[in-house]
C-alpha cells in the first residue's frame, strides 16, 4: 500500500502542474509492475488542445506506444496510477489494452468507468481476458482538493452565467467513499489488510489526514525534467530484461 501511495503522490503533483498552467488537474503516471519504474505519464489536455478526447490516460498511452509500438502486450505489466478515476472512453481502452491494474484516488461521479457509473474492468462486451481490479481512495482527498482548486477558479472560456467566482473553497467536507462499488469485500481487504477492515463497512477513507504540502506546493520544470529522466532510464532497464 505504501508503494502505491508513492506513486499517486507523484500523479498528484503532476496534476497540480496541470493545475498551475491553465489544465483540469487531472494527471497519471504508468508504472512498470516489475521494476517498480515510471513509464510514461499524462495530463490532461482538454483546454490547451480543445479536443475532448486528450484526457490523462490516453496522453499516457500515446507515449506508450510511440516509444514501444501499438502492441499491446506491454500494458499487461503496466499499473495506472491517475488521480482520478478514469471516464468509461478512458476505461474502456484501457481493458481493451489489457492494462494490468488501476489505482486512482476519486471517483467520477458523472463520468466514472470503473465503478461510479459503470464497471468496465469486469464487463463482459470487451475482452472479458482483460479484466483488472480496480483501487480507489489513494490520495482521494488531495485529488478532490485540487478538482475544488480549480472550480473556485475564474475559466474565461466559461459562458457568464457559470461563472465561479462566488465559489468558496470547501477544504473540510469529503463525500463518503462507497468502497462496494469499486471493490468487493475480499478485494479490499487485499489491497489494504484487516486492520483497515472498518473503513470498509463504514465507507471511510482509509487516509483520514491530507497531505497539504503536496497540493499547495509549486513544481515547476525541474520536476517535469526528473520524471522524464526516471522514464528514460526505464526504458534502459527493460531492454535488459
Amino acid at each position: 500500500m505504501s508503494q502505491d501511495v508513492t506513486h499517486m503522490r507523484t500523479a498528484v503533483k503532476l496534476a497540480k502542474y496541470a493545475l498551475d498552467h491553465s489544465e483540469t488537474p487531472v494527471a497519471c503516471i504508468f508504472v512498470h509492475a516489475k521494476l517498480n519504474k515510471v513509464i510514461a505519464y499524462g495530463m490532461n489536455g482538454t483546454n490547451v488542445s480543445i479536443s475532448g478526447i486528450s484526457h490523462a490516460e490516453f496522453m499516457g498511452v500515446k507515449q506508450i506506444q510511440d516509444k514501444y509500438g501499438t502492441d499491446p502486450s506491454i500494458f499487461s505489466e503496466i499499473v495506472l496510477y491517475v488521480t482520478v478515476e478514469p471516464c468509461i472512453m478512458c476505461a474502456s481502452a484501457l481493458k481493451q489494452l489489457g492494462i494490468k491494474k488501476v489505482v486512482f484516488g476519486c471517483g467520477n461521479e458523472r463520468f466514472g468507468g470503473n465503478g461510479s457509473i459503470l464497471s468496465i474492468q469486469n464487463d463482459t462486451s470487451t475482452v472479458r481476458s482483460n479484466k483488472f481490479v480496480s483501487v480507489p481512495g489513494i490520495l482521494r482527498k488531495e485529488a478532490i482538493m485540487l478538482l475544488r482548486y480549480f472550480y473556485v477558479r475564474e475559466n474565461d472560456r466559461a459562458p457568464k452565467p457559470r461563472t465561479k467566482k462566488n465559489r468558496k473553497l470547501d477544504r473540510e467536507t469529503f463525500p463518503p467513499l462507497q468502497w462496494d462499488k469499486y471493490l468487493s469485500h475480499e478485494e479490499f481487504l487485499e489491497e489494504f489488510g484487516k486492520e483497515h477492515e472498518n473503513s470498509f463497512s463504514l465507507n471511510q477513507d482509509v487516509y483520514d489526514s491530507i497531505e497539504w504540502d503536496l497540493i499547495d506546493s509549486n513544481y515547476g520544470d525541474d520536476f517535469m525534467v526528473d520524471l522524464q529522466k526516471e522514464i528514460e532510464l526505464t526504458e534502459t532497464a527493460l531492454k535488459n530484461i
